[in-house]
């Protein structure tokens, strides 16, 4: 971290992001309504990673302002636990006519919430927002779910970081609404990169599509396979 850096307490925010549509939008929106935002990514080694944060890099270069604090990259490997799993392997990857329960990835909110909360009580920051959305069907996306890790993983260290879920009652389209102007050419949504591009042909490109074909906005994606939108 730089020290010239460092988060301030009460004021200082963290934004857990992956560098998709969802969290790119919320910690730009962050970063003007906080005096310090800290945007972290936890790099666990799934097959997409690379690219994806390339983009997120790229995005927060672009979003840069006294109140965004640098990107913090955080490690929490997960192949001793997912092992052959398509999310590290990259082999039948779910396509874009499969459902959204085809992407869950056992755990994941559990992980990314120790790490980052964790993260935050070390450094002194108050809380860490996540870009859930409504209708998420996970179950490591309800409210008990959250407000139970909340509660343990402060626990656990005496802390009192804030689990915040600002769009937990928003549909995709108002968030992607709530992101208008943004350069969300420089997003990543895929789980199967064909080199530094989205596929164009995987579950979550097929997300991507609808989203953009949902909010009434132009897809500025460059997608290595141009395939119609189904709704």
């Amino acid at each position: 971290m730089n020290p010239a850096r460092q988060p301030t307490g009460k004021s200082a925010f963290a934004v857990l992001t992956s560098g998709g549509l969802d969290s790119a939008i919320l910690l730009a929106e962050s970063v003007k309504a906080h005096q310090s935002v800290w945007p972290l990514y936890i790099r666990s080694g799934l097959a997409w990673e690379r690219v994806e944060l390339d983009h997120l890099q790229r995005f927060v270069a672009k979003m840069a302002c006294p109140a965004l604090g640098p990107l913090q990259i955080l490690e929490l490997p997960v192949g001793d636990l997912y092992g052959d799993h398509w999310s590290l392997t990259g082999k039948d990857v779910p396509d874009g006519q499969s459902a959204d329960e085809a992407v869950f990835l056992p755990g994941r909110n559990l992980l990314l919430l120790a790490k980052s909360m964790l993260w935050c009580h070390l450094h002194g920051v108050s809380a860490v927002a996540l870009a859930v959305l409504k209708a998420n069907p996970f179950p490591d996306a309800t409210p008990g779910f959250f407000a139970a890790c909340q509660m343990v993983i402060n626990e656990s260290v005496g802390g009192h970081v804030k689990v915040l879920r600002p769009y937990d009652k928003l549909t995709k389209s108002e968030v992607m609404h709530r992101g208008k102007g943004l350069p969300l050419d420089l997003t990543f949504s895929c789980i199967r990169p064909l080199g530094n591009r989205h596929c164009g042909m995987c579950n979550k490109c097929a997300e991507r599509r609808r989203a953009f074909a949902a909010a009434g906005m132009p897809d500025p994606t460059g997608y290595a396979t141009e395939e119609p939108c189904t709704m």
